[in-house]
């Protein structure tokens, strides 16, 4: 008799990755002619969060997009990303918390082994384990039609395939 075959679903981050586009992010916005003057900045805050800080609303939240396209050209998710509604006032300059997502949570694993159940193959097993999912199956095409499954649903966080046996 055959083993099962399996791979886990997570949510990770590259933190290198994220840390070297914040660090072009800001080159871009010491260098930039629309940023000069604006004492506009982005850096850590602790190691799951990044503030950006500007004299304006609008510089706060161009200093974002530039993040953001910083991100999509490393290959990243923006579902990483967990900003603040809108910049808040301190001072004399604003703030903007965003907070990097990282880890599947106990109601998105439910709903991802509830989507399994319902939708994927039949003798297709999902665990939770923490903040990741083991899925495991007989056939490893029954594999790739659920990762096919959950590729296709819009979920709300950043998804991987690992451990793939």
């Amino acid at each position: 008799m055959a083993a099962d075959s399996s791979f886990d679903v997570v949510s990770k981050l590259d933190r290198q990755e994220v840390d070297n586009a914040l660090n072009q992010t800001g080159k871009e916005l010491a260098q930039r002619f629309d940023f000069k003057g604006t004492g506009t900045t982005i850096a850590w805050q602790g190691d799951d969060g990044i503030e950006i800080k500007g004299n304006s609303e609008e510089r706060v939240n161009a200093a974002l997009e530039v993040f953001k396209e910083k991100l999509i050209k490393r290959k990243l998710s923006l579902k990483i990303l967990d900003p603040a509604d809108e910049p808040r006032p301190s001072g004399k300059e604003y703030r903007l918390p965003v907070g990097l997502k990282e880890g599947i949570t106990s109601e998105d694993a439910k709903k991802i082994s509830k989507l399994i159940r319902d939708e994927g193959p039949k003798g297709v097993k999902a665990q939770i384990q923490g903040d990741e999912l083991r899925v495991s199956a007989k056939k490893k095409d029954d594999l790739q039609s659920v990762q096919n499954l959950i590729k296709e649903k819009d979920l709300d966080l950043a998804i991987q395939f690992v451990n793939y046996r």
